[in-house]
Order: C-alpha cells, then structure tokens, then sequence
C-alpha cells in the first residue's frame, strides 16, 4: 500500500509539472514519427505510407503515462508540389487525457545535389480533458484542485523546416505555436486552465552503407520547451538479404530517463514492424518495470502511369 501511495505520489507532481513543462509526447521510435512534430518531413518519401505507435510508459506504475500515434501521409507531387498527411494521436497520464490532430502540409524545395528541402505547416486541434478522483489526505481537500470533470478545445500549429538528403536527413521545428488556452473547470479559488507551451525541436540522421555485410544509421533528436529539456540519441545496425534491409537492432540512450534496446523486422515487402524496450534510470527506477514500444509501418507505392503515344491519322493504316 506505501509503494502503491508512493507511485501515485510521483505520477501526481510529474503530472501537474507536466502542465506548465514538457506536454508533448515522449517516442523512443522517433525517426518514425517525424512528421507529428516536424511537418515539413510530409511526403518527402515517395508513396503512401501509414504508421502507428502505441507506447506503455513506465509499466506498472500506476497512472503512468500511455501514448497511441497514427501518421498518415502521402506524396501528392503527381498531382500538384507538396505532401499531405494527417497526424493524431492520444495522451493519457493519470486521469488527465490529451488528443491532437493535424493536417500537415509540406512543399519541396529542391536543391540539387544537396538534397530537398520541405517546408511544412501543420494545423488543427487539441483537446485536453480530465477526470479527476483524487485521494485527498486527512486534512481538507485542496481548494486549487479541480473537482469536477472537464473538457476544453483549442486551435494547434506545428512548423518545420525538414532537409533530406541521400544518406542524411535534418531539421527544426516547433510544436503548439499558438500557445492555446485550455479552460477547466472551477475550483475553490477561482478556475483551473490548462496552458500549451511551445516546444522546439532539432533532429539529425546519417546512414553509412557497407558496414559489413549491412548498414549502420545514427539518430539524434532534442526537445525542449525553454523549461526543461532532453536529448535521445540513437544508432541502429541493419541487416540485409538481397540488398534490402530486412530487420535491425539498435539502442538509444535518452538523456536523465531511458537506456533502450530496439528490434524491427520486415515482415514483408513495404511492410515494418518494431518494438523498443526502455530500461528506466530515473527515480522511477525502484518501482517502474521499463517502458514498451511497439510500432507498423506500411508504405503503398502507386504504379507510374502508362506512357501514351499519339498518331497521326496518315499512319494508322500501315
């Protein structure tokens, strides 16, 4: 009962820090959720391509956080210059719950030999809502707390600058650039809000090919919302079968949180699966039996149009 006290304890103060730090999403499997947070990576890949996350944090601890991604999004350059993509996904952490999604759009800018340029926006919705059961200790209830449930919507706004080049990819980004306000509801002393903070991002990424008999990339993202920040730092080791990447494994090491193992597989063509197991070295460490990732990916390729030949009505005959 004292450990279960304790973890609802921690959850509670990183909860209610949460509101006025970091609000976005932690995904150890970055490099394939880009474009929630950077949308100038929008269709920047040939096809179109589908992927879901869904993320268990800190297993077994009560109230601790559980995040669900799902990025859809298609190169449209046949029909006109640009990506589109859609990108939602869901927060929970404790009795509170955050939804967002975003229409993202992302126009190439070639630049030659160095590579392509998008520069994207991304714009739609958050909603923040909470349920609150609280377990107040033998003294009077807390007169800042909410009491009663709420949900409350506001307008969102993404930005990014996305390069993507042969073997390297990088960018800059923020999230939340409308800094909506999220009402609650009335507490003892007047009415509790819920404040989107901006956060920025900057990502990197280098593959080198041949290194024995497959390939090895390298990953960087780092985010912060002026408060606090983190860095995750990634390398993965590919595996090949017929000059194709076939699966990996790789770690990553994210700054004062998480030392993690990553696996992925193709099962088949266009199609990968993936899972991370984050060991946790912060002071949730006692009481928190990791953190898992699972995620697939699934890229459609439309087939080139076929070529038509015009003729002139005088050699139809021959």
């Amino acid at each position: 009962m004292v450990l279960k006290m304790r973890s609802l304890f921690i959850i509670f103060f990183l909860c209610t820090s949460a509101m006025f730090a970091q609000q976005d999403k932690l995904i150890t499997n970055f490099m394939y959720d880009k474009m929630s947070i950077n949308p100038g990576e929008t269709g920047l890949d040939d096809g179109i391509c589908a992927t879901s996350i869904y993320r268990n944090q800190w297993d077994k601890v009560n109230g601790a956080p559980n995040s669900a991604v799902l990025n859809v999004a298609a190169n449209m350059n046949r029909f006109f210059p640009g990506g589109l993509g859609i990108s939602f996904y869901h927060d929970a952490i404790g009795f509170s719950r955050q939804n967002n999604i975003l229409l993202n759009y992302s126009y190439p800018i070639s630049l030659g030999n160095v590579g392509t340029l998008g520069a994207g926006i991304g714009v739609g919705m958050m909603t923040y809502a909470m349920n609150p059961s609280w377990i107040p200790p033998q003294t009077l209830v807390d007169p800042t707390l909410p009491a009663a449930n709420f949900t409350s919507a506001n307008l969102d706004l993404n930005f990014g600058l996305y390069l993507k080049g042969k073997n390297f990819y990088a960018g800059l980004s923020s999230t939340h650039l409308s800094e909506s306000e999220l009402l609650g509801s009335a507490t003892g002393i007047g009415t509790t809000g819920y404040s989107t903070a901006r956060h920025y991002y900057a990502m990197g990424g280098y593959k080198l090919s041949n290194v024995g008999p497959g390939s090895l990339d390298f990953n960087l993202l780092m985010r912060t919302d002026m408060v606090k920040y983190s860095v995750d730092i990634n390398t993965r080791y590919f595996f090949k079968k017929d000059g194709d990447d076939i699966a990996y494994a790789g770690l990553t090491y994210r700054t004062s949180d998480a030392l993690a193992i990553m696996l992925g597989y193709n099962a088949f063509k266009n199609f990968t699966v993936g899972y991370s197991y984050d060991l946790t070295i912060n002071k949730l460490s006692s009481i928190s039996r990791g953190s898992h990732e699972f995620f697939v990916k699934y890229c459609y390729y439309l087939p080139m149009p076929p070529k038509t030949y015009s003729t002139h009505p005088r050699w139809l005959g021959n």
